[in-house]
């Protein structure tokens, strides 16, 4: 009885500081002005876009089968499964050499276009991110000037210079805070499509090799 209480007490402690940093983070959104809203859609492309591309390079599953193991698919037909499995069979039935260099370049293309053409994007809304902060900042200092050029120096005034003020340096700060976790996650998506993009060449020179032995017998047979 006494744990379920204290469980009771800790889970209202942290709903209501919860409720407080909500409140707070609210409040500074309001005071970011209209260009909050610009640089929220932005982060939402941006790391929308950067999960999407995440959960499909992890679901190509290059780093859960080990080499040893698809190594043997190439042989094996019978023994393929999964996102691998899948891929050797697409590029098994080939029978000259020339036929499979041109099935991996299309697969190549096929696979590795889309990725590129999301990381692009999200190189994009790196570099707007800071701008769009930028623009905030602007904004925020003609509110400022408008303050000073309109008011007579009371409390209204003041009140509206640090609006000015607050305004500009929330959306310079959230424009970074966006922009610096997107380009490591971008640099970290990067470097997993090149991890892939090495993946598929070395499983090119292997299908290729193992059909360059194959080919080999079959002559030496007729």
């Amino acid at each position: 009885m006494i744990a379920a209480a204290d469980s009771m007490t800790l889970l209202a402690s942290l709903r209501e500081q919860g409720l407080v940093l909500w409140e707070r983070a609210v409040g500074i959104w309001i005071a970011g002005g209209w260009g909050m809203l610009a640089i929220a859609i932005n982060a939402l492309v941006l790391f929308g876009l950067g999960v999407h591309v995440w959960r499909r390079l992890r679901g190509k599953a290059f780093l859960a089968v080990k080499e040893d193991t698809w190594r043997r698919w190439v042989d094996h037909p019978s023994l393929r499964e999964g996102p691998i499995g899948e891929l050797l069979d697409e590029v098994g039935e080939c029978r000259t050499i020339d036929e499979s260099a041109v099935i991996f370049q299309g697969l190549r293309a096929a696979e590795i276009a889309p990725f590129e053409r999301d990381l692009r994007v999200m190189k994009v809304c790196v570099g707007v991110a800071p701008l769009l902060g930028l623009f905030g900042t602007v904004t925020g200092m003609l509110t400022t000037f408008g303050a000073l050029a309109s008011g007579s120096g009371g409390e209204k005034t003041m009140s509206a210079i640090a609006r000015g003020i607050s305004e500009a340096l929330i959306t310079t700060e959230t424009g970074l805070v966006v922009a610096l976790p997107g380009l490591f996650f971008q640099y970290s998506l990067a470097r997993l499509l090149d991890r892939y993009r090495v993946f598929l060449a070395h499983v090119e020179t292997v299908c290729t090799q193992t059909l360059h032995r194959r080919l080999q017998r079959e002559t030496a047979a007729a």
